[in-house]
């Protein structure tokens, strides 16, 4: 678990156009990662 201001490790994933996006693509700016459940689903 990562801790308040401590660097999250690198990964990828498919932007909404899906196109694939790198957590470095960003380096050098503040970035929000916000993770919320599946629309309609429990949690």
């Amino acid at each position: 678990m990562l801790q308040e201001n401590e660097m999250a490790p690198d990964f990828e994933l498919l932007d909404d156009t899906g196109q694939p996006t790198r957590l470095s693509d960003f380096r050098g700016k503040r970035v929000l990662l916000y993770f919320y459940p599946k629309a309609m689903t429990g949690g």
